[in-house]
């Protein structure tokens, strides 16, 4: 489970390669940020991908398993959004929820870029 403490140095680590970037990008402003879903079985995902695309997510795409070691299929939903380490751990745990409610293995965790 991702913790707030794990976000906030998250974002302390992000703020700094952020602001090494050409350009420039601060994670403190409005950034894409992309969840991620695994499952064994993809299909199992879709229904998740449609719930979230209701709530204004964009659907990017699932992701087959590369070999026996990952058998997993991710999917990938972004949102152009701005965070605190507090709102995003709030939308992780949503997002946990999100797939236990679901029935799928997890939620994989989060990326973030400039929108």
């Amino acid at each position: 489970m991702i913790t707030l403490q794990t976000l906030q140095a998250f974002f302390a680590e992000t703020r700094q390669k952020g602001a090494a970037a050409t350009p420039p990008w601060s994670i403190d402003g409005t950034c894409r940020w992309s969840y991620f879903f695994v499952d064994q079985d993809g299909d199992l995902l879709l229904p998740v991908a449609e719930h979230l695309q209701a709530q204004g997510y964009e659907f990017v795409g699932i992701t087959e398993p590369d070999d026996d070691d990952d058998p997993y299929f991710y999917l990938q939903l972004d949102r152009v959004e701005r965070h605190t380490p507090e709102s995003l751990h709030a939308r992780v745990e949503q997002l946990y929820a999100l797939a236990e409610e679901s029935g799928i293995a997890d939620y994989d965790g989060m990326d973030v870029g400039p929108a």
